[in-house]
């Protein structure tokens, strides 16, 4: 088998047979779209740095607390998906996963975007939506390769001036948080559209100037009408 999906009424965890199956490639254990089941995993087991040719692993809407420092073990790793579980860290040897690009981290416990995302040169989606992150660190944005990251749902007062680095953003949402500012550069960002594509930039919800000052004086005409748009809305 390449591909496999485990599904119980309960699950709680991974089924030993399942460590033996060395040519997987994709392995699902989350109970997305079927709502009778409820899925209760806290631990991914170590033995998952055995199934080595992994490229997608969906541990969505668990209640996992730990991934183990084995996760870093899976070199062709390119999706992976964690969202809606109770981390509140991630292992530093996730940086090893140099293939990784689309990580979903969604609404769980996380207070600061973890360090090993900045190794992660191959990532291109990044969603960490509701958690509890306050601050970003600058070297996140080191991550040139980005282009897609959701930031909803969080507890941002600032965005460091090196997001502008991110010339390759094509959507960027930060919704509901607590920006009362953006970097004075931020309309260099060329890829957004800042026309009526609302799925291109999203920033309702924080208390913003509007339309900031700073950022008008330096980017396309687009973002004045954008910003005065969902002001009056």
């Amino acid at each position: 088998k390449k591909k496999l999906k485990i599904s119980g009424r309960e699950l709680v965890s991974v089924p030993a047979q399942v460590f033996s199956l060395d040519q997987l490639q994709v392995l699902e254990m989350s109970p997305e779209r079927e709502s009778c089941l409820r899925y209760r995993m806290e631990l991914l087991p170590q033995e998952i740095s055995h199934l080595r040719n992994l490229t997608c692993l969906y541990i969505d809407s668990n209640n996992l607390k730990k991934i183990p420092a084995e996760i870093g073990t899976l070199s062709h790793l390119e999706r992976l998906t964690l969202s809606n579980n109770s981390l509140s860290s991630l292992p530093p040897e996730m940086g090893a996963l140099q293939r990784l690009r689309s990580l979903h981290l969604a609404n769980n416990s996380l207070t600061e975007l973890p360090a090993p995302l900045c190794q992660l040169r191959s990532l291109t989606f990044l969603d960490v939506s509701d958690n509890r992150i306050r601050t970003i660190s600058s070297s996140i944005w080191h991550l040139e390769k980005l282009e897609t990251v959701l930031l909803l749902f969080n507890s941002l007062e600032i965005l460091p001036q090196e997001v502008c680095l991110l010339r390759n953003l094509h959507t960027f949402w930060l919704g509901n948080n607590y920006l009362r500012s953006l970097p004075a550069r931020f309309g260099e960002l060329v890829n957004l559209d800042w026309g009526y594509n609302y799925c291109s930039c999203n920033f309702e919800g924080n208390p913003l100037e509007s339309p900031p000052p700073e950022v008008c004086s330096r980017g396309p005409e687009e973002i004045r009408d954008y910003f005065l748009s969902f002001h009056r809305a």
